[in-house]
């Protein structure tokens, strides 16, 4: 009898469980459908990781599988020709080798400690661009059109370029400084801007076709089978040199480099003798003048930390997702808040910026700033939607709009978005691409930028900001610190000619140190007229 009783017992518990998981499964799976719902995802689509947890929140399980769940979105991919060697060798799965003084270690691609933009100031960036978004500083972004690590020239990632690039930057950042009489917000394009999205998948030379050059991430430059060939293995070598990038220009900025008593020594070697180096010349006088001034008055520029080093941010196009992906991290303190580590900043391209396509689905769902680019096929409707989907709470700083109009079109189209924008209320950061807009082709077949087009489009969109009353906060250039000739023009009137021996790019075509330089002044320029229209009255003759 007491056997038969505890037999039904034990039979009676087990159908209340079954009863009890039947319900949960119910309610996971109704979750489950939910969330697929939100994200987009096919009907039948199955996590990776099981939704456990009915009483996790459901904005945060959006949150937390909107990183994974891109891969089943639309957007520019790579076609690996062996999807297993990709596996084995590249995103999380792969180990890099790294070299400290004494030591050699292994570590897993992208695991915690190994990242490149911590948490802490990738949550600090956006309050400096913030500030400039309500137009209280200036956004300087600038750098390579592509890194190369492989490329022996110009491109090629070395402790050199990398501080000849950081030396006009910072002498550029200083002209903006001074003219504006605002704070300069730094971000290079560098040590990450490895991928380029291409226009045509595929190239002909000499009646052959091989898949377009897409960044040394990707494939190589030279036109051969093996070298256009993806090959997974160039992640790593991304990562390791952009680690190494990142760890010089820390060193530079924080070591005593970017010190504002060292104005004078930024100056390149074949900058001192062109004719934008007396301009330059006369401004670090005058800092120095200033700074003498200071200690005179018994102030101690050593207890200054802001005049010993500065903040440099950097950025690159997100448009390898498996590689961010790989480097993406769910910030501890924040749960439910990720973090791309890879950069400070990521900026959307004008090729992968449609609203249900992945790199979309991507950004929205971290915590850097992002920019964004509009270029003439933008749809005022289609910003705002996009304005709404990357930077729901309106947040400042959190969202840059980057402008590669073309300087015959930025005139016609960009007054509509800025009215858009503004009545919508919209908080954007406005910056100027005057590169992008303006790419022509030589007589003698070289892709190039004349210079007087990238300048009037600076100066139509500074203008248009102006009769909008709004904040044209800043610029976004491809330059490097080399003395190259790829884009004609300027002070010293590059043509054609100087192409031959002086064009290396391995994509697009950048103003060289000099050009980046008188840009900057022409600049300075516009921001002082800006400077003099916004200037207050003093209270004692505000009436009169």
């Amino acid at each position: 009898m007491r056997r038969r009783e505890a037999r039904t017992k034990i039979r009676d518990s087990v159908l209340v469980d079954e009863v009890r998981q039947s319900t949960v499964d119910v309610a996971l799976e109704r979750k489950r459908r939910k969330l697929v719902a939100a994200l987009g995802l096919p009907a039948n689509f199955r996590f990776v990781n099981p939704i456990r947890r009915l009483r996790t929140p459901f904005a945060e399980l959006v949150k937390r599988e909107r990183i994974q769940a891109v891969r089943f979105k639309t957007g520019i991919s790579v076609d690996y020709p062996d999807l297993v060697q990709m596996r084995h060798r590249a995103g999380k799965n792969v180990v890099v080798e790294t070299r400290s003084d004494h030591q050699q270690s292994k570590r897993r691609m992208g695991q915690p400690g190994h990242d490149f933009a911590l948490f802490g100031a990738a949550r600090q960036h956006p309050a400096p661009q913030g500030k400039v978004a309500m137009g209280e500083g200036f956004l300087l972004q600038g750098g390579d059109c592509a890194e190369s690590f492989s490329e022996p020239s110009a491109n090629n990632v070395s402790a050199n370029n990398i501080r000849d690039f950081l030396r006009v930057f910072l002498q550029m950042a200083v002209v903006l400084t001074y003219a504006a009489a605002l704070p300069v917000v730094k971000v290079g394009r560098i040590a990450g801007q490895f991928a380029k999205p291409r226009t045509s998948p595929m190239e002909k030379k000499d009646g052959k076709e091989l898949p377009s050059y897409r960044g040394d991430v990707i494939n190589g430059v030279e036109f051969t089978d093996d070298a256009r060939r993806p090959e997974p293995a160039r992640q790593i070598e991304a990562y390791r040199h952009s680690a190494a990038t990142l760890n010089l220009l820390r060193a530079f900025v924080h070591g005593g480099y970017a010190n504002l008593a060292n104005v004078r020594e930024w100056t390149l070697g074949f900058v001192k003798d062109s004719p934008q180096s007396h301009h330059y010349e006369e401004l670090a006088d005058r800092i120095s003048e200033a700074l003498g001034f200071m200690q005179a008055c018994g102030l101690d520029l050593e207890s200054h930390p802001e005049l010993k080093s500065t903040e440099f941010y950097t950025s690159h196009e997100a448009l390898l997702l498996g590689y961010e992906q790989a480097m993406t991290r769910e910030d501890s303190t924040r749960p439910g808040t990720f973090c791309c580590t890879s950069a400070h900043m990521l900026w959307i391209g004008d090729r992968t910026r449609q609203v249900d396509h992945a790199h979309v689905e991507f950004c929205r769902g971290i915590m850097n700033p992002l920019g964004l680019k509009c270029g003439p096929s933008s749809k005022v409707d289609e910003i705002l939607r996009l304005i709404d989907i990357l930077n729901p709470e309106n947040e400042p700083g959190r969202l840059t709009l980057i402008v590669r109009l073309g300087s015959e079109k930025v005139g016609d189209q960009l007054p509509a978005m800025i009215r858009a924008v503004k009545r919508e209320g919209k908080v954007v950061l406005w910056s100027c691409d005057p590169m992008h807009g303006n790419t022509i082709t030589s007589e003698t077949g070289y892709k190039t930028r004349p210079f007087d087009r990238i300048l009037s489009e600076v100066k139509t969109f500074f203008a248009v900001h102006r009769a909008e009353g709004t904040h044209g906060g800043g610029v976004h250039l491809e330059m490097t610190g080399q003395n190259v000739a790829e884009c004609t023009g300027g002070a010293r009137m590059i043509t054609d000619a100087d192409f031959k021996d002086r064009y290396h790019t391995v994509c697009d075509p950048r103003l060289n140190a000099e050009q980046a330089i008188e840009l900057a002044f022409l600049m300075a320029d516009l921001l002082k007229a800006e400077r003099a229209t916004r200037a207050k009255p003093l209270p004692a003759v505000s009436g009169l």
